[in-house]
């Protein structure tokens, strides 16, 4: 299940083909390019009642061994799907928690897990300036966005309020009231962050791999750029992070399938930053193929038809530079691709976006301009690598103007 426009639908696709499985993709798309989506299962995410109806209509002509949710979006309604053909499945309860913010938060702190100190906020009274006692600084977040979408630093009164009517404007046109009506102020935490990838077996955090962010994440925008694996963070500290997700999975109720998350240690102390039931975002999964030989999307498959799969060390090195959208704008061309391919250990320069497209940076945007990866024999070489690669690139971004005008007049 995913929307038509994830970046998952195409890798899921190819893992089904190189496993000989079928897959059938449950989408909106009905007059799709993509002949999976258009000849699949149509569903609307705004209506889960009536999506959990087609998928059992569905199953009664052909038996399902599982539900695989791609993207956030269809969580809760896979989940739900799932339990009720009796196929393997997290409680629709506990991917409600990885898909809320605040709830999340809330949950783990009463629980003594470590969470950034928060606090939960109507948008009305945020705007009217009626606000509890903040500490600066703080991040201000919507409440079921992704991918850094609507996350603002904020390190004073003014700056808080200005990030509060800018969320506002993101947030307005949300389908779900309490999305539009709530924000989560957290405690903003330094330190070093990474990320996991790693698979749930009956409650049990099977750990695929841990990446560094070797770039400070810092704001006031929260752009994800690098990912590196192996983390170079000593080894205790890592089992510190698996464990303490593990628990976090526990509390909320997660017991099987893809995991992502993302801690930041402050004083070694690893703070929960984010725990998806969902495989890494964007093009990223790839970055896994090129250190293994095998990719992430053949082990989902696998794990949701119950097989047995024995996940080994990699063979190498991996990383991926999600690249930054500069700034807003329509998307002239890209210079510099051919350079960056040739840098030593680049294995592929994919440009998501075509000339012409619009470009939203962040706050408001939350999809990538494109993917660099790289392999090597250490994470530095990579790093290194990828660096490289990207100071060959020059963005070309134009103005984007908008004609506005009466409907009508002449």
């Amino acid at each position: 299940m995913a929307p038509p426009d994830s970046y998952r639908v195409a890798p899921y696709i190819d893992a089904a083909a190189r496993l000989n499985t079928t897959i059938e993709i449950a989408s909106y798309g009905k007059h799709s390019l993509v002949s999976e989506i258009a000849s699949g299962l149509h569903i609307s995410f705004d209506d889960p009642a009536a999506a959990i109806e087609t998928i059992i209509n569905a199953a009664r002509r052909q038996s399902y061994s599982g539900i695989i949710a791609a993207d956030d979006m269809a969580g809760e309604i896979a989940a739900a799907a799932a339990h009720a053909l009796g196929l393997p499945h997290n409680p629709p309860g506990a991917v409600h928690f990885t898909r809320w913010k605040h709830k999340a938060r809330a949950i783990l702190k009463t629980a003594g897990i470590p969470v950034p100190g928060h606090w939960i906020v109507n948008i009305a009274d945020a705007m009217a300036g009626r606000l509890p006692d903040i500490v600066f600084p703080c991040v201000v977040k919507p409440v079921n966005l992704s991918a850094s979408r609507g996350v603002i630093r904020a390190d004073n009164h003014h700056q808080l309020q200005r990030a509060i009517q800018r969320i506002n404007t993101i947030i307005a046109l949300l389908p779900e009231l309490e999305a539009r009506s709530t924000l989560l102020i957290e405690q903003y935490i330094p330190g070093r962050e990474i990320a996991l990838e790693g698979m749930l077996k009956n409650g049990c955090l099977i750990p695929i791999a841990i990446f560094d962010k070797p770039d400070p994440l810092e704001g006031p925008y929260f752009e994800e750029t690098y990912y590196v694996t192996p983390s170079r963070l000593p080894i205790p500290l890592q089992d510190n992070a698996v464990q303490t997700i593990e628990r976090a999975c526990r509390i909320y109720g997660l017991k099987t399938g893809p995991v992502h998350a993302e801690i930041r240690f402050h004083h070694d102390i690893p703070y929960i930053i984010e725990i998806t039931a969902r495989t890494i975002g964007g093009d990223c999964a790839r970055l896994l193929e090129y250190a293994s030989g095998y990719s992430l999307e053949s082990l989902v498959i696998q794990f949701a038809m119950g097989n047995t799969v024995d996940i080994k060390p990699f063979d190498q090195a991996a990383g991926v530079l999600m690249l930054p959208t500069p700034r807003s704008g329509v998307l002239r061309r890209v210079e510099g691709v051919l350079a960056a391919q040739k840098i030593p250990h680049i294995n592929a320069v994919h440009i998501a976006v075509r000339e012409g497209h619009e470009l939203k940076s962040l706050p408001e945007g939350s999809s990538y301009l494109g993917f660099i990866f790289a392999s090597a024999d250490s994470p530095e070489q990579v790093e290194s690598a990828l660096r490289e690669a990207h100071a060959q690139l020059n963005v070309i971004v134009d103005p984007l103007w908008r004609i506005e005008g009466n409907p009508g007049v002449t």
